[in-house]
């Protein structure tokens, strides 16, 4: 039985699940929306909420300039940023080809953005099954960036209004003729 065992093991051992969430969790840090099965995405947002929490309790020290800070805030920051890089890869490279402190991003952008939110950082959206597998596959993302589909959504039904009105003016001219 499993009672009170936390989490999937995804039939993996333990060292090649953390890997995967590490990899998961920086792309997401990196691309801040990333495509993938339903079951990783509820896993990993468990992941990425706790690192965005880690650093948002470090308050306004995140966003201090180092030299500007007590040797106690230096001390903390350091922890906090050795604590998110044991886990988080320190750089990734975006498809731009440009390289990102991701540590720092959580620490100062994440961190900053996330401020007055209380926690659930990160919003899943289904996509359907996957054709190979039939897997659920997910988008997970920031909830703070615009969701998936959603700037096609305000077009849709004006264009279908606008459909539908051109054959009632048609029907109405050709009747008075």
């Amino acid at each position: 039985m499993r009672h009170r065992k936390d989490g999937r093991q995804f039939g993996r051992n333990t060292s090649h699940r953390r890997a995967m969430f590490r990899n998961l969790a920086a792309n997401l840090v990196l691309h801040e929306r990333i495509t993938t099965t339903e079951a990783k995405a509820k896993e990993l947002r468990r992941v990425a909420d706790g690192l965005i929490t880690k650093a948002k309790r470090l308050g306004d020290v995140a966003h201090t300039a180092h030299d500007q800070l007590s040797d106690a805030d230096k001390a903390r920051r350091l922890h906090v940023a050795r604590q998110l890089g044991g886990f988080l890869p320190r750089w990734g490279v975006n498809a731009d080809g440009d390289k990102k402190d991701l540590v720092e991003k959580v620490m100062v952008e994440l961190s900053q953005r996330f401020k007055e939110r209380p926690g659930g950082y990160t919003r899943i959206i289904k996509l359907g099954p996957r054709k190979g597998d039939g897997a659920q596959m997910t988008v997970i993302e920031f909830v703070d960036a615009p969701a998936v589909g959603e700037g096609y959504a305000e077009t849709g039904p004006e264009e279908a209004e606008v459909e539908a009105a051109a054959p009632a003016e048609a029907d109405e001219e050709a009747s008075e003729g």
